[in-house]
């Protein structure tokens, strides 16, 4: 055995398995395979270790010391392989649903809503992924999709579930509520059109600040920002109305022009959609319409 070099999982499962029933035999009917197959495999991982892992007796089998110290570490993993392969990709249960959302989407206008899905459809779980960048890398492990984009981006069958306005905010004692853009720190979220330049440019006024303007790669970053007063952040409707109108955030300045951007629905495809992803897009639909409703 080199440093490496890991065991053949074929040989770890016939040894987890005959581990558990003391039974070539046994293993060899849970892994759909032959006695002789099961004791090969077993007996190529003890060559491979150089230790022997079972006692042989007629009709009798059982772990040597080696074995029995072995044993945790294997089932040890065949447990996180498992519960890795569920937290990723489900279990198979088509009660369980993967949507893909960007990271302040998540933060700041679905987990403060889960509880209302969770009251109305307990018996979904959900696995929420929030790749920063490149959302066309993870799409295809995704059972649906929430995706900030333009008109010109989202994909074929996408949905529009938003017509935001962009605008500054920040916490009500920044600056000890004497607001000025032009000394204020800067924050914004890189790659979309909602910025400090634009904003500056709908009021024909002149930006000469944007050196100085901070950005982050997701809009997590620029709504923390405003709540811990570090700052004035360009941000949207959607992600900031339910924080204005508690007063954790304020709005400094009235002009608030339409961002191109929006949220689509991406669904599955009609053949791969289940009671859950129905369930879960009818919900987000109804919530968007009450949270525009509001605004």
């Amino acid at each position: 055995m080199t440093a490496n070099t890991l065991p053949h999982l074929t040989w770890l499962r016939a040894f987890e398995a005959s581990a558990r029933h003391l039974s070539f035999t046994l293993a060899a009917q849970e892994l759909d395979l032959t006695q002789s197959a099961i004791s090969q495999h077993v007996r190529n991982l003890e060559l491979f270790l150089g230790r022997d892992l079972f006692i042989r007796r007629t009709r009798a089998l059982s772990l040597t010391e080696a074995g029995a110290n072995y044993l945790p570490t294997v089932r040890a993993a065949f447990d996180t392989l498992t519960q890795g392969t569920r937290s990723v990709f489900g279990d198979g249960n088509r009660r369980s649903l993967i949507v893909q959302c960007n990271l302040g989407f998540a933060l700041f206008w679905l987990t403060p809503r889960l509880r209302h899905f969770q009251a109305a459809h307990p018996g979904i779980a959900l696995n929420i992924v929030t790749p920063i960048w490149d959302p066309e890398r993870n799409t295809e492990t995704s059972s649906l999709e929430i995706r900030f984009a333009d008109d010109a981006d989202a994909p074929h069958g996408a949905e529009r579930l938003t017509q935001d306005r962009f605008y500054p905010v920040c916490r009500p004692d920044y600056q000890g509520g004497a607001f000025d853009a032009e000394t204020a720190t800067l924050f914004e979220c890189s790659g979309h059109t909602g910025t400090w330049d634009a904003w500056f440019k709908s009021q024909a006024r002149p930006f000469g600040r944007w050196a100085e303007v901070n950005r982050g790669s997701t809009f997590g970053i620029a709504v923390n920002v405003a709540l811990e007063g570090a700052g004035m952040a360009m941000v949207h409707d959607t992600l900031v109305a339910g924080m204005i109108a508690d007063g954790r955030l304020v709005r400094p300045f009235d002009h608030a022009p339409p961002l191109s951007e929006g949220y689509y629905l991406i669904p599955p495809a009609k053949a791969d959609q289940t009671p859950a992803s129905r369930a879960f897009a009818s919900w987000i639909r109804a919530q968007i319409g009450t949270a525009a409703e509001r605004a």
